[in-house]
């Protein structure tokens, strides 16, 4: 056996998750609390660290993290469906009570604004990568016990939010494709964004009780409402604070009143 081999025995997917998660984290698995954050912005891990008072772990890694004394931890993974599957298959090391995304997403409806919340019921698979998963049929559905939860902090804070179905895609510029955003509009959705899907399957497939709240940055499918550096500054400076300030909330309390989200197998 080569000697890079002999120190460790990774047979199975949990060994490898176990060996992985620090490595890309710079963090220990029994640092992770119960209940995780996702995101990927590092600013909103800063932030986390700052109202805490705590470490932000994993700097010069992949993924940083920061985890409070409540057993609420944050993760930023980075951006796309790759880095989503990536993550929700390394916290099989840790097996999570649950799992929020915060993330940002395009509005694909008249009714839906800039700064505007948006729980999606559900996300159609475009982004291939929840593809090595599940097979196509499979729909991708958040945990609906843990949306109420963060739907209940939401309407607290009287802010609007919408519900709907997510287009997750692999494609970053697309915004330029007018057969793709025609194709966009025949589907009824009401946003797009690149990594609810896979956060959704691939939480099914590792029995990872999920979720996501997504803050509406932009409105792509008119010109003027394509992302900027300076509209999404804009959006970042007026309303993440908030969507942070939910999420912690919303997790923060499942955690205290100790409820199952989890789905149970028949």
């Amino acid at each position: 056996m080569s000697t890079l081999n002999k120190s460790k025995n990774l047979k199975t997917k949990l060994d490898i998750a176990k060996d992985w998660l620090p490595r890309y984290t710079g963090t220990k698995i029994d640092e992770f609390g119960d209940y995780i954050l996702l995101t990927n912005f590092n600013n909103y891990v800063t932030q986390f660290a700052e109202i805490f008072k705590c470490n932000v772990n994993g700097i010069g890694k992949p993924m940083q993290t920061a985890t409070n004394t409540q057993g609420l931890s944050i993760i930023n993974f980075g951006m796309g469906s790759p880095n989503a599957a990536t993550i929700m298959d390394l916290l099989i090391a840790r097996k999570p009570k649950g799992v929020l995304f915060l993330g940002k997403c395009g509005g694909l409806k008249k009714s839906t604004e800039l700064g505007h919340f948006i729980l999606p019921i559900a996300a159609i698979r475009g982004e291939g990568t929840s593809n090595d998963y599940m097979p196509s049929e499979v729909p991708a559905l958040p945990s609906f016990k843990l949306h109420k939860f963060v739907s209940d902090k939401v309407i607290e804070k009287k802010q609007e939010y919408r519900t709907g179905v997510i287009y997750s895609t692999n494609r970053r510029l697309w915004e330029w494709d007018k057969e793709f955003k025609s194709y966009l509009k025949k589907l009824s959705l009401i946003g797009i964004d690149m990594e609810t899907a896979t956060v959704f399957v691939v939480g099914l497939v590792n029995e990872i009780p999920r979720g996501a709240l997504l803050l509406v940055s932009d409105m792509p499918l008119v010109p003027e409402g394509i992302k900027t550096e300076a509209s999404d500054k804009m959006i970042t400076n007026k309303f993440s604070d908030l969507h942070l300030q939910i999420g912690i909330e919303a997790m923060t309390e499942i955690g205290e009143k100790g409820e199952q989200i989890k789905h149970f197998k028949y």
